[in-house]
């Protein structure tokens, strides 16, 4: 993998290759694949120190710059991916339209995203093809060895493309939406949390949640398309 590097550690964005991924769902029994062109995702979740220096914002209870960003909802992930854009002089990836409660992704976009579930479960197998990429204590932070309580980024080791925290620590807030017709606008979660049993903390594990919830045990991390 290329890592790109940007202004510090923390933005380090990871250099993602092609490839097609089979996404599953326990509930409905149905799996499904998906053809991903490349595409850039963060090394680590935001931090609170960046999520502060974008928005001047702090959000959650725990504080600590290099600690996750939590309780924010997936619009406020939107909205921080189109501020930080705008602050790097890049093109906003969200048209977000009719007081925050429409929006519309722009694929043509240099600036930063959500990724896509797809993308989000092809960078956590890193080629790999068992639940995780790793022995989970040696890559995760969850309920049997976190205290109860989140962890700072980059502690635990990261998959085989250097993608750190992808399971434990936080939820990642994804683009897509979970089942529009049983759920309407619920979004998808990924990666198990510092709460969460071993069970959760799986490649294929899907979370669903309301896109204004704001829950301690969720973040995200940015994504960025590879212009054609």
């Amino acid at each position: 993998m290329i890592m790109v590097m940007e202004a510090g550690v923390e933005d380090t964005m990871i250099a993602v290759p092609a490839g097609r991924v089979t996404l599953s769902d326990r509930r409905t029994r149905r799996r499904w694949s998906v053809e991903l062109a490349p595409y850039r995702l963060a090394a680590f979740p935001v931090t609170q120190g960046q999520y502060a220096q974008v928005t001047g914002e702090r959000p959650g209870a725990a504080q600590g710059d290099r600690l996750p960003v939590e309780g924010v909802s997936w619009w406020d992930a939107v909205r921080f991916c189109n501020a930080m854009s705008q602050h790097e002089g890049l093109a906003p990836a969200y048209d977000i339209r009719a007081g925050n409660e429409d929006v519309e992704w722009d694929p043509s976009a240099d600036g930063y995203r959500l990724p896509t579930e797809a993308e989000w479960e092809h960078a956590c197998r890193a080629g790999t093809t068992g639940p995780r990429y790793g022995p989970l204590d040696d890559i995760a932070w969850y309920r049997a060895n976190s205290d109860e309580r989140i962890h700072e980024v980059g502690g635990k080791q990261p998959n085989p493309w250097g993608l750190y925290d992808m399971l434990g620590n936080v939820w990642d807030w994804c683009w897509d939406t979970y089942d529009i017709e049983v759920y309407g606008t619920y979004r998808v979660l990924r990666g198990g949390g510092w709460f969460d049993q071993h069970w959760s903390c799986r490649a294929s594990v899907r979370r669903r949640s309301h896109p204004n919830f704001q829950v301690d045990d969720t973040g995200f991390r940015i994504a960025r398309s590879v212009p054609r």
